[in-house]
């Protein structure tokens, strides 16, 4: 049994939610060295790291490995998580050959969403296992709620993620995920307008609100008080004492010692030889022809360009299945095969590529 007491400074997970325009990008750029995967395009006017918009799910998850890989910030912040569902829907509606998630039948769309979205949450899960913060960003919408102990109903300000059949999913899985679920909205002063008693709400500071409320969804695990302004300074503190990401070691064997030792050697080049070298100008440039990517989707491009696989390699791969000829390019593919099978199942498809390769070297 290892049974371990106190505190364990271990990175954080936060979603910042609110109205259009309360500032939750601007919020999320305060956070610990920040890289953004803006799914919507909103932070173009903003003076941040961003890896390039997903144009899909795969894209997405490919982004969020890479990051675990080369460790490249101290925070993620996917901005927004409801538009990474967008995503996630398409795909799901891809890889069932549905037009869109309703066509499922008995929820069993939102079912499989709600397995997608766990995917993420797990790739994310790993980051702050390996000491990097993830924050979510997302939209609020109102809606309509109604207490089985009470009689009538009140509005309360939710996640935007989906309709009222994916909030005991999508939303429910992220609520449960992070460890600070923070709410943000303008503080609202009624104000008296004339001696007749008229009043009128007036927008003030900006707040975020940390725990939860009739009219709103929030919670945190650091007693943190029930409303402040709308700053990083009021949660600093949470991640002043936060071990930092442990960077990839590479170790050197001593074999490699002396393998590395045996080329800088063969590197060396003998005063008394250099007029039997060939000079340079007398060398034939072999430069590579350019590679052609007319007519291939964009969802499908970045996910080649991410990986480094050439139109020719997937043209090999999917000649070899038997589902176009091997000389029959991209853009002739039916966008409907793209979407489904080249997008949809893109690691099933890239590991394929990856044993055409390998059987070429032997």
């Amino acid at each position: 049994m290892n049974i371990t007491r106190g505190v364990i400074n271990r990175a954080q997970k936060v979603a910042i939610y609110g109205p259009e325009g309360i500032g939750k990008s601007t919020l999320a750029a305060q956070f610990p060295d920040p890289l953004f995967i803006d799914t919507e395009g909103g932070t173009s006017n903003m003076d941040i790291a961003r890896l390039d918009k997903p144009s899909s799910w795969q894209m997405l998850l490919q982004e969020v490995e890479d990051v675990k890989i080369n460790r490249p910030c101290k925070t993620l912040v996917i901005d927004t998580i409801d538009w990474a569902e967008r995503l996630c829907i398409q795909f799901v509606c891809a890889k069932y050959n549905k037009k869109g998630i309703e066509d499922f039948g008995y929820g069993n769309g939102y079912t499989y969403l709600g397995e997608e979205l766990g995917r993420l949450l797990d790739k994310l899960q790993e980051l702050i296992d390996g000491g990097i913060n993830v924050v979510l960003t997302a939209h609020a919408q109102i809606k309509s709620f109604t207490r089985p102990d009470e009689l009538g109903a009140y509005d309360r300000w939710e996640l935007k993620l989906g309709n009222k059949k994916t909030i005991a999913t999508t939303a429910g899985l992220v609520k449960e995920w992070v460890d600070m679920l923070l709410f943000c909205n303008y503080e609202i002063a009624i104000i008296s307008t004339n001696d007749k008693g008229k009043k009128k709400a007036q927008g003030g500071k900006r707040m975020m609100y940390t725990t939860h409320h009739p009219a709103w969804d929030a919670k945190n695990r650091f007693q943190l008080p029930e409303q402040i302004e709308m700053n990083f300074a009021g949660i600093a503190p949470i991640f002043a004492n936060q071990i930092a990401p442990s960077q990839p070691s590479i170790q050197v064997s001593q074999t490699s010692k002396e393998l590395q030792q045996t080329v800088e050697e063969s590197q060396m080049i003998d005063p008394a030889n250099v007029e039997s070298l060939p000079n340079a100008a007398d060398t034939p440039n072999f430069s590579p022809e350019p590679v052609k990517y007319e007519g291939i989707p964009q969802d499908l491009l970045d996910l080649m360009q991410a990986n480094n696989v050439l139109p020719q390699e997937i043209q090999r791969a999917i000649g070899a299945k038997g589902y176009y000829t091997e000389d029959t390019p991209i853009s002739a593919y039916e966008p409907d095969f793209v979407k489904g099978v080249l997008v949809a199942a893109w690691p099933q498809v890239f590991e394929m590529i990856q044993q055409l390769k390998q059987k070429q070297k032997f």
